[in-house]
């Protein structure tokens, strides 16, 4: 399967403003593409490109006063293969897990652990260990919290959202990502395209997506909360602790978002 994907951000940006942004396909997905994937600037500026502590490829740039456009087309090929699936994965004891995992316990900006540990026991303590039990923590958090682009909100934290119960899909995954760390499951946050492919085409814009990855056996295991069931076609952008980790673009100073188009699509085969 071939998938088309792109962008076309603009900003109003007020005087010289420094932005990053994680709007590159991630390191791990290079190999698939069958184009370039790289920032187009309008006006042009230099661009710097690094690796940020997750790994993830992620751009620097001084935008000057005024319109400022980010956007890019390219493809990817793609298994077409439904989310992978294995419930006889186990969760790993805390004392056995990779030093590079354990981060993924910890609270973070919006995932207060914490806050959360003794609601978590409550509801999922009893439960037997492993995928199953990842699988009740999404099966709750999809059935508990109402989904609406009008409920999103940049400051709703894993708490507000267990308390509110409704949010946009980050905020189901900030809740079930919280949950599975309070029970001692590493939870990251991931984000990314997810296209209508494989179900329904939706009457929203095209926009992207995230999900989370949870660490069971010896690797990371992609579930979603918002839409709690496995799908075709997702492209990995960015992986972190939470949002915050993996902002599309993060903009120091007064840049205000005028248009956000997503394009996340396969690309059919044509008929002779």
């Amino acid at each position: 399967m071939i998938i088309r994907l792109g962008y076309d951000i603009g900003f109003d940006v007020t005087g010289e403003v420094p932005i990053t942004c994680v709007l590159g396909v991630h390191p791990s997905r290079r190999g698939d593409l069958l184009e370039p994937d790289e920032l187009m600037v309008l006006p042009s500026v230099p661009v710097e490109t690094f690796q940020d502590l997750f790994g993830n490829r992620c751009y620097r740039l001084v935008a000057p006063a005024g319109l400022l456009r980010l956007s890019n087309r390219t493809s990817i090929r793609d298994s077409g293969a439904l989310d992978p699936r294995e419930p006889d994965a186990r969760e790993v004891p805390v004392g056995e897990l990779p030093p590079e995992v354990l981060r993924f316990l910890l609270s973070s900006r919006y995932c207060e652990v914490d806050l959360l540990a003794q609601t978590a026991s409550d509801l999922f303590g009893n439960l037997p260990h492993g995928w199953s039990r990842v699988e009740a923590v999404c099966a709750w958090v999809h059935q508990h919290v109402r989904f609406g682009y009008e409920f999103a909100d940049a400051t709703r934290t894993a708490m507000g959202v267990f308390t509110g119960r409704l949010g946009v899909c980050r905020d189901f995954q900030h809740l079930a990502i919280t949950l599975c760390r309070a029970l001692n499951i590493p939870a990251r946050y991931v984000t990314g395209y997810l296209g209508d492919i494989g179900v329904p085409i939706g009457p929203d814009p095209m926009d992207f997506s995230a999900w989370f990855e949870a660490y069971l056996g010896d690797r990371w295991w992609t579930f979603d909360a918002r839409h709690n069931r496995r799908r075709i076609g997702r492209v990995v952008m960015g992986v972190g602790l939470d949002a915050t980790d993996v902002a599309i673009t993060t903009s120091f100073g007064e840049a205000r978002l005028i248009e956000f188009n997503v394009v996340t699509e396969e690309v059919r085969a044509s008929v002779a």
